[in-house]
């Protein structure tokens, strides 16, 4: 982080060093406490919806580390002189219903006056110090599991075209506004080995941190990783957001592609998501059991999408 010379602690369980978007933190032999912070900028005009979705988002770094998230603070940037206070509102109503679905507590929060919204969380949930995941720890031989499609960024760019049909949006919004607590509490039944949530880097970019932190190759198979309805049309019409050209050359030299591969196939994988699925590293024996209980009482499409592998650290996609 900028050469910061960072204090170190033995109960800083996990910091910056993998990538992580939380700290985990040891207060005793029983308890640790998880912490993150997130906030953006409004994806949908909604302002109720807004709220709901980055509040999700910002829970979702406490669900990847396997935790209960317990309290939550709000961060608010908002131009209040020049934009109604019901909207304001609105964003905090909608923040607040996805914190009482996670069965945390809104504590408190802070705002600015800022020329744009801006909305987020910062979380605190709580872990068993030797049960927490990372993305650190996916072993050869186990498969990966995804817990939601991805395409947000694809179809947020159409719609703000004003492209996107009422239908596909809603399936978008319903998207990015689930929270990922239903597959991180059967995650930690299944004694995952390794896990990342999908956010701004893509499938892509994710994946490579976690092969990186783990020190192993992952095969994805591309033609299994769900996608949201309409993604390959707008991306055939050239609706690919500034972000994905960014994670692909970030990447690159990490990456290997299937001679002949569908185009749009690799543009998907490093498209950058809001509120993003779960990436979940674990035996095939619990992923085949974890996918038979999501598809029971989850509501979104998830997919075994790869395995992992020995050898160099990367990404091949097939």
């Amino acid at each position: 982080m900028c050469s910061l010379a960072l204090p170190h602690s033995p109960d800083l369980l996990m910091g910056l060093e993998t990538g992580a978007d939380c700290a985990v933190y040891r207060l005793n032999s029983k308890t640790a406490i998880v912490q993150s912070l997130d906030f953006f900028t409004p994806i949908i005009d909604d302002p109720f919806l807004f709220g709901q979705i980055a509040a999700a988002n910002s829970l979702s770094d406490i669900y990847a580390a396997g935790a209960k998230p317990i309290l939550a603070m709000n961060i608010v940037c908002f131009p209040l002189k020049k934009r109604p206070k019901e909207e304001l509102k609105a964003i905090l109503q909608g923040g607040l219903s996805k914190i009482k679905e996670a069965g945390a507590l809104l504590s408190g929060g802070h705002s600015v006056e800022d020329p744009e919204p801006k909305y987020g969380l910062s979380v605190t949930g709580i872990v068993d110090p030797d049960r927490f995941l990372s993305n650190r720890g996916a072993k050869p031989g186990d498969w990966l599991l995804l817990t939601k499609p991805v395409g947000t960024g694809i179809l947020a760019t159409a719609h703000k075209a004003g492209l996107l049909d009422q239908e596909s949006l809603d399936i978008m919004i319903d998207t990015m506004r689930t929270l990922n607590r239903r597959a991180s509490e059967l995650m930690v039944q299944m004694n995952a080995h390794a896990v990342t949530d999908i956010t701004g880097f893509g499938l892509g970019g994710h994946a490579i941190e976690m092969a990186r932190a783990s020190g192993c190759r992952i095969i994805l198979d591309a033609a299994e990783i769900p996608v949201l309805p309409r993604c390959v049309e707008f991306l055939q019409m050239g609706f690919i957001p500034e972000g994905d050209y960014e994670n692909r050359k970030y990447c690159s030299k990490l990456v290997k592609i299937r001679e002949g591969m569908d185009a749009s196939l690799i543009d998907i994988v490093f498209d950058a998501q809001t509120s993003g699925g779960l990436l979940i590293s674990l035996p095939p024996k619990e992923a085949e059991a974890m996918m038979k209980q999501l598809k029971r009482d989850y509501p979104l499409p998830c997919a075994i999408i790869g395995r992992i592998e020995q050898g160099e650290p990367g990404l091949h996609i097939q």
